[in-house]
């Protein structure tokens, strides 16, 4: 498979990238600096931004799967990652390829028909631009043309790089709500997120969808 790489350099974006060198995949690993991209087998580093719509098109090309690992809130000069949702739409008509997003914990609801974890008293204050602008793409997701395959991995509540845990090769999968063990606790390593989210592309099970990953 030839997968192309938004936010390789990133945490979530660097398991990926590796979890998907091993299985044999070509993947075009994109960032606006790659000199942090060491040279692998099967990897190629590419410098550019998908707010560039050409350069999207053009990257893009004979991709298999377009996978974007990158925040949600406004970089590059207050661009965030809505602004590019349309010319990766445009670029998943032109080119056919399968669109997979890493995304966040805050639009899961705490149980069925209950709120938004974004929504809740506890939820920190400090978290919600990332939260809702990661929100803001599931919504323009589920409002996809339909010929854009499409699919979007929530994490579990902690997630991230202070948190990377140790590879145990297993992870449960849900729907819309978010996961926990019988402990209370909703987290997952970045190794075994990366497990999950390959194999999704590797094994399909989720079209047009969002689905979460946890313990």
């Amino acid at each position: 498979m030839r997968i192309v790489l938004f936010g390789a350099t990133g945490y979530a974006g660097g398991r990926i990238l590796a979890e998907a060198l091993s299985r044999g995949h070509e993947v075009v690993g994109v960032a606006r600096d790659v000199s942090g991209l060491a040279e692998r087998r099967g990897l190629t580093a590419r410098a550019g931004s998908m707010h560039d719509a050409d350069f999207v098109v053009d990257v893009t090309r004979d991709a298999d799967a377009v996978l974007i690992a990158t925040p949600g809130r406004p970089l590059e000069g207050g661009k965030k990652l809505l602004d590019a949702v349309p010319a990766l739409f445009d670029a998943a008509r032109k080119n056919g390829f399968r669109l997979g997003v890493v995304g966040g914990a805050g639009s899961l609801r705490v149980a069925e028909g209950g709120p938004r974890v974004i929504d809740t008293p506890e939820f920190p204050e400090e978290f919600k631009p990332e939260a809702s602008s990661h929100a803001e793409v599931l919504d323009a997701l589920r409002e996809a043309p339909q010929e854009v395959d499409w699919f979007y991995v929530s994490p579990p509540a902690v997630f991230g790089s202070y948190a990377p845990g140790e590879r145990t090769g297993g992870y449960r999968v849900g729907g819309d709500v978010l996961l926990s063990d019988a402990d209370g606790r909703s987290t997952i390593g970045g190794d075994d997120y990366a497990l999950a989210f390959v194999d999704e592309l590797d094994r399909p099970a989720h079209r047009r969808t969002r689905f979460t990953v946890a313990y």
